[in-house]
């Protein structure tokens, strides 16, 4: 009972408090309190506002996503793209994989995307990017595009023409692609040159359709595209079978009808092994018509 007591008169004391009013210090130091969390709060909001939203497809999964200003991004399978949009800029990141980017014109706000060591930017357009075999492969479909050395303080890319270097997005005009080398600028003559090249707009977005179309393409880039979409996953296991160039069309994710095609055409020998099958070259390994 004497507890009870006690317990009841500090309660009554606390309320008689809690009536009249905390002392100046308790309200400064609760000001105090409350200012910290407000700045606490704001900065945390702040971090998240600024951090790039992430959208990721896994393996054999193809995603569209449509962003806030209505630029639409087409994910391929095994796909990472990050997005950071602010008053001024739409910035976006190709981390893996390939995407199909179809741009909301907006020309006082650049639309760009980095990949590797490169910067596609662009208003209004539609264009791909993918990230492949040591490589950064833009396709563009519509509309004009720049394409600047990210590590270069922006410098536009160029192409050797001849004797000269003709900026890249001079000659990148729809229905063609732009191969770089996804390598620093000061390894990029030691690697491969840079090249502009036809594409068929049909057989380069064959992928949203879930099918693989290749034409005349090193059998290490056709091994990588269809690795993102499952099954037994396949390797290049030596030099013979590198040199193969392939020309076909195949399901996506359709590894058995690869491995047949490859045997039959280029007496490729596939092994197995515990992380999936390894092709090894015959003695032809011609080009297929």
């Amino acid at each position: 009972m004497a507890i009870r007591e006690a317990a009841l008169s500090s309660a009554r004391r606390s309320l008689h408090r809690r009536a009249q009013g905390d002392p100046p210090r308790r309200r400064v130091l609760a000001l105090i309190a409350a200012t910290v969390l407000v700045a606490l709060l704001a900065v945390g909001g702040a971090w998240i506002w600024l951090s790039p939203r992430t959208y990721e497809t896994a393996v054999g999964e193809r995603r569209v996503v449509v962003l806030a200003d209505g630029s639409k991004v087409s994910l391929d399978a095994a796909t990472v793209v990050k997005v950071r949009y602010t008053g001024e800029k739409r910035r976006l990141w190709l981390e893996r994989g390939r995407a199909k980017f179809d741009v909301a014109r907006d020309p006082l706000r650049p639309f760009s995307v980095t990949a590797a060591d490169e910067m596609v930017v662009a208003t209004g357009t539609a264009f791909s990017i993918e990230l492949v075999h040591s490589q950064v492969r833009v396709v563009l479909y519509e509309g004009h595009v720049m394409v600047l050395d990210r590590d270069s303080g922006g410098v536009r890319r160029t192409v050797a023409v001849g004797s000269r270097r003709v900026p890249a997005d001079q000659l990148l005009s729809p229905g063609l692609e732009l191969i770089l080398p996804a390598t620093a600028p000061a390894q990029i003559a030691a690697v491969s040159p840079a090249v502009v090249a036809p594409s068929d707009p049909v057989r380069s977005l064959s992928w949203e359709a879930g099918q693989m179309v290749f034409e005349d393409e090193p059998l290490g880039v056709v091994v990588e595209r269809m690795n993102r979409y499952g099954g037994r996953r396949l390797a290049v296991g030596d030099q013979a079978a590198a040199s193969v160039r392939v020309s076909g069309v195949f399901r996506a994710g359709d590894m058995d009808a690869l491995v047949q095609g490859l045997a039959a055409a280029f007496d490729l020998k596939a092994r197995s092994g515990p992380e999936g099958m390894t092709l090894f070259g015959g003695e032809d390994t011609r080009v297929s018509d």
